[in-house]
C-alpha cells in the first residue's frame, strides 16, 4: 500500500530535445543558448493536479526540484526534506533520494529521463518502488508511465489491483547517441507499479536477417511514394528503418535525428524544432515518417521532441506515416503517442495504420491513458 511518496523533478530534463541536442547532460548552457525552455515542471504538474485530494503525503525537494510543482498544483500535504542549490546536479538527485528513504517513503515518483531513473535506482535499488513521469529526451527504461496522465491513473487506481513488477533501468551513452549510435546497457531491475496499457516496456533492438529484409521492403515502398510525390516534403524520423529509406533513395540520413527530403534531395539535415518550423513556413504539403520504438510502442514522444505540438499541427495528424517491421509489432501489441498536448494525442484516434512491408499495412491499437477525458 502506498501512503507516502518521495517526489522529485529534474528541472533540466528534456530541455535538449526540441533544440536537437538529443540529450541535456552537460549541455544545459548550450540548450539555453539555442532557446530551450524547461518542460519538466509542467509535465509533473499534469500528474499532480490529478492527485490533489488523493490523501498521499509527499516528501520533496525545495524549489524547482519538487516544491514549486506541488504548490502550483494546489497540493498542501507535503514536507521539504532536501534543499538543493540553484544549479542542480545528479548529486542532488542522490541526496534527495537518501532523504526520501530516511523519511520512510513507499514510492519515489520522479519527472525526468533515463539519467534520472539511473541515479534514483542507484539509491533505491529494489527496496523502494519507483515510477517515472516521462520528461527527458531519452526514456528507454521500463519504469516510465506512457504519459503524465497515465502516471496519475496508476497512482489513483484501486490499491488492491495495483501490482509491482521488475522493470529494467537502462543507461544510454549520450556521447554516442549524439553521434548517431545507440548504445544501451542494463543497470538493474527496479520495482515499479504496473497496470496494463499504462506503463511502457524497455527499448529493444531487433537485429536479424528477417528484420533486414522487412526493413528493405518497407523502405522500397516508402521510397516509391516519395519519388511519386516530388512536390511534398518528407521528414524522416530517427531509426534504422527510416535510415534504410534514405539508403534506397540514395541520400545520407542522420540515424538518430530528423532529415527532410524533397524530390530526391535532402532539404534539411538533423532538424530541431526551429529548423522544422522554418522548413514548414513556406507553402506546400509535408509528411512525417516515423518508426515505432521497439517494444515500448512509442510513435511520438520518445526521442522525438523536435516534433513539437506546433510542428505536428502544421504537418497534420493525417500526414504522419508510421512504419515498423512485423517482428517489432508482434512484440508491441499497443502503441501510444505522447506529444505533450492531450487534444493532439486524441486526434490520432483509437487505431493507427502502420506500414509493415511492401504495400502491406497493419491496423494497430493506440492507447489513450487518461482521467475524465
Amino acid at each position: 500500500m502506498i501512503h507516502r511518496i518521495g517526489f522529485l523533478v529534474n528541472p533540466i530534463a528534456g530541455m535538449g530535445g526540441a533544440v536537437g541536442l538529443k540529450g541535456t547532460d552537460g549541455l544545459v548552457d548550450e540548450a539555453l543558448a539555442r532557446g530551450a525552455v524547461p518542460r519538466a515542471g509542467a509535465r509533473a504538474a499534469e500528474v499532480l493536479v490529478r492527485l490533489k485530494g488523493s490523501g498521499y503525503e509527499f516528501l520533496t525537494c525545495s524549489g524547482g526540484m519538487g516544491e514549486d510543482a506541488l504548490r502550483a498544483s494546489g497540493i498542501t500535504l507535503f514536507r521539504v526534506v532536501y534543499s538543493p542549490p540553484d544549479a542542480t546536479s545528479r548529486d542532488d538527485t542522490l541526496g534527495a533520494c537518501r532523504a526520501f528513504i530516511a523519511g520512510g517513503v513507499d514510492l519515489v515518483l520522479f519527472c525526468g529521463g533515463d539519467g534520472t531513473a539511473r541515479d534514483i535506482y542507484e539509491v533505491t535499488g529494489a527496496a523502494v518502488p519507483i515510477l517515472g513521469i516521462p520528461a527527458g529526451v531519452k526514456m528507454f527504461s521500463a519504469v516510465f508511465a506512457l504519459t503524465p496522465e497515465a502516471a496519475a491513473e496508476i497512482l489513483l487506481h484501486e490499491p488492491a489491483s495495483l501490482h509491482l513488477r521488475d522493470a529494467e533501468v537502462v543507461d544510454v551513452d549520450e556521447e554516442a547517441y549524439r553521434e548517431g549510435e545507440l548504445r544501451t546497457r542494463l543497470i538493474g531491475y527496479a520495482r515499479s507499479p504496473y497496470l496494463p496499457g499504462l506503463v511502457q516496456g524497455a527499448k529493444r533492438v531487433f537485429i536479424d536477417q528477417d528484420e533486414d529484409r522487412a526493413r528493405n521492403e518497407i523502405a522500397r515502398f516508402i521510397a516509391e511514394v516519395i519519388r511519386g510525390t516530388p512536390e511534398i516534403v518528407y521528414i524522416l524520423g530517427p531509426g534504422t528503418t527510416t535510415g534504410e529509406i534514405a539508403r534506397v533513395l540514395g541520400v545520407e540520413k542522420t540515424l538518430l535525428g530528423f532529415d527532410a527530403v524533397k524530390d530526391g534531395n535532402v532539404v534539411g539535415r538533423d532538424l530541431n524544432e526551429k529548423g522544422m518550423s522554418e522548413l514548414l513556413s513556406g507553402s506546400g504539403q509535408a509528411r512525417l515518417v516515423v518508426s515505432v520504438l521497439g517494444a515500448q510502442g512509442s510513435v511520438l514522444g520518445r526521442g522525438t521532441q523536435q516534433v513539437s505540438s506546433e510542428v505536428l499541427r502544421r504537418i497534420g495528424v493525417g500526414n504522419v506515416i508510421v512504419i515498423a517491421t512485423p517482428h517489432k509489432l508482434t512484440a508491441t501489441p499497443v502503441l501510444f503517442v505522447d506529444t505533450g498536448d492531450p487534444d493532439l494525442d486524441d486526434a490520432f484516434g483509437d487505431t493507427v495504420q502502420v506500414i509493415s512491408g511492401y504495400r502491406i499495412a497493419q491496423r494497430m491499437r493506440l492507447a489513450h491513458p487518461g482521467i475524465n477525458r
